[in-house]
């Protein structure tokens, strides 16, 4: 899918091989790119909007992205959600694998369980055993047992609007045929939110 497609902010996130490449440590690596990700180039203004959550007011900020990532993506996604839930932001994620627990587990670093608030497609019970052994530790869970009987894809996509609906931005993490992400990005565009996607590949 063509980028212009989705009038967004958008930026390609590092892979764990480039930190092997580059032979520094990977977690000096994750470290140097949240900060290139937080600073943009003088030259570029691709995280102006972005770079808005630490100069204003605290947000709710919608969390979305693939369950399929590699680790450095993961721990990259954990920091930086750690980093908003501290400045006081509001998190709104879902409880699925890769992504959403990386969020989970940085929100919960940080000790303010009041600002996480993980909304499920479906029931509790039917979320994996994985994802239901994290949840134990969050406070603020939505549960849409009306969804039980529909699909797990159209029942990502009705969860995917209830959080947008939540929040002023949101932040996604996706790779470029990742197609509901993709269409949650537009749908939260058209809402005017502020959108962030960052590319895995």
């Amino acid at each position: 899918m063509n980028d212009d497609r989705i009038p967004i902010v958008n930026k390609e996130l590092p892979t764990q091989g480039d930190a092997m490449v580059a032979g520094v440590d990977p977690i000096d690596y994750i470290n140097q790119q949240l900060q290139d990700i937080l600073k943009p180039p003088d030259t570029e203004d691709y995280l102006a909007e972005f770079l808005a959550i630490q100069n204003e007011h605290p947000k709710n900020i919608g969390f979305f992205g693939t369950r399929n990532m590699g680790f450095m993506h993961q721990q990259l996604i954990e920091v930086l959600s750690y980093a908003m839930v501290l400045t006081g932001n509001h998190i709104f994620t879902s409880g699925a694998t890769g992504t959403n627990a990386a969020v989970i587990r940085g929100a919960l670093r940080a000790e303010n369980p009041d600002l996480l608030t993980v909304v499920l497609p479906q029931s509790f019970s039917c979320q994996p055993q994985e994802s239901q052994e994290l949840l134990q530790n969050v406070q603020n869970i939505i549960e849409m047992p009306e969804n039980d009987d529909i699909s797990l894809m159209e029942a990502s996509r009705i969860c995917n609007r209830d959080i947008i609906s939540r929040v002023q931005q949101i932040i996604c993490f996706a790779f470029h045929d990742s197609n509901l992400l993709l269409e949650t990005c537009r749908e939260a565009h058209a809402e005017t939110k502020i959108v962030t996607l960052f590319y895995l590949d």
